[in-house]
């Protein structure tokens, strides 16, 4: 089996940094919130023994792929326009996405707004939900106060102080704490001051992986990934023509049990009626004794859900 291999493609405006392996049918893995094309390693080589060209992008703003400065650059079109032009770079009309966290709202909205590139569409984690009323900063806000973590993020500096000060620590806390309580940054508190982390890793998580996405972030920082929420009001306004649009295209939902995005207010029901927004869903898998990082938690059921989802289509 060929190895993992990288290279610089342009694409949008960006230099994007690809990690791809095997040869087939293009499934695309978009990471989320703070990972990097790393958090797909434990899919890549399975998508590739079964069959396909497995391809994972460090997101704009994060790792070895560009990073603009004005938060007004990472809005949903900015980064599925990316990803388009990821697309062309292979030489392949269509491909699978799947998407985890931020990665899968990227997912989601790349079926909506080119339908004519995607095959199927594989959401990790956060569920699609189609613009509604209001943004989703807005409604969390109303619900959660000024004290919700997206609030948190919004100005820019705190965040990135905070999360800077000892990456190895922030990204510890953020693979491993239990991050249910950290919806709501106390005043005068920090988010990382409200995860409670485990005294070791978990078996899942390696020194190794650990020592990749601390070394990356302490390269970049985290501005890059925070930008991503301080552009989710303009991406509201900018969605316009697509309000309350359906997904069509074949889908697959996944998510832990333990999720803190299953587990917001509106989330469960949101997922058990996502027939209604995305009519052609195959599946809704729900893993218990799961949290957010399913991927890299729980790989084999993950990945066998998606080859059988790929094989499917």
């Amino acid at each position: 089996m060929a190895e993992v291999t990288h290279r610089f493609i342009e694409t949008n405006g960006i230099r994007m940094h690809i990690a791809e392996q095997g040869t087939g049918p293009l499934v695309l893995l978009l990471h989320g919130f703070p990972e990097l094309w790393y958090s797909w390693e434990k899919q890549m080589t399975a998508l590739a023994e079964a069959g396909y060209h497995a391809v994972a992008p460090d997101m704009r703003g994060y790792g070895q792929t560009d990073r603009p400065t004005k938060s007004e650059q990472y809005t949903q079109l900015h980064l599925v326009g990316d990803i388009i032009g990821l697309l062309g770079v292979p030489g392949e009309q269509q491909a699978v996405v799947a998407g985890h966290d931020w990665g899968a709202s990227v997912a989601w909205n790349l079926a909506l707004l080119r339908p004519d590139r995607v095959r199927g569409v594989i959401g990790l984690s956060v569920p699609y939900s189609p613009r509604g009323r209001a943004s989703m900063l807005t409604v969390m806000r109303s619900v959660l106060g000024n004290g919700f973590y997206m609030s948190y993020f919004q100005q820019p500096g705190i965040a990135e102080a905070e999360f800077e000060r000892d990456v190895r620590t922030t990204m510890r806390k953020f693979l491993t704490a239990d991050i249910s309580g950290a919806a709501v940054v106390p005043e005068g508190k920090g988010m990382l001051d409200v995860m409670n982390e485990p005294e070791t890793l978990p078996a899942w998580l390696t020194q190794q992986d650990l020592d990749v996405f601390t070394t990356e972030f302490e390269r970049t920082g985290f501005t890059g990934g925070l930008n991503w929420y301080r552009a989710i009001d303009l991406t509201w306004e900018l969605m316009a023509p697509w309000h309350q649009a359906l997904v069509m295209q074949p889908a697959l939902f996944m998510a832990g049990e333990s999720d803190i995005t299953v587990n917001f207010p509106g989330a469960r029901n949101r997922i058990a009626n996502m027939r209604a927004t995305v009519p052609n869903l195959k599946r809704t898998v729900l893993l218990e004794d799961c949290g957010h990082w399913i991927g890299q938690e729980r790989p084999e059921e993950v990945n066998a859900a998606m080859i059988e989802f790929l094989q499917g289509l």
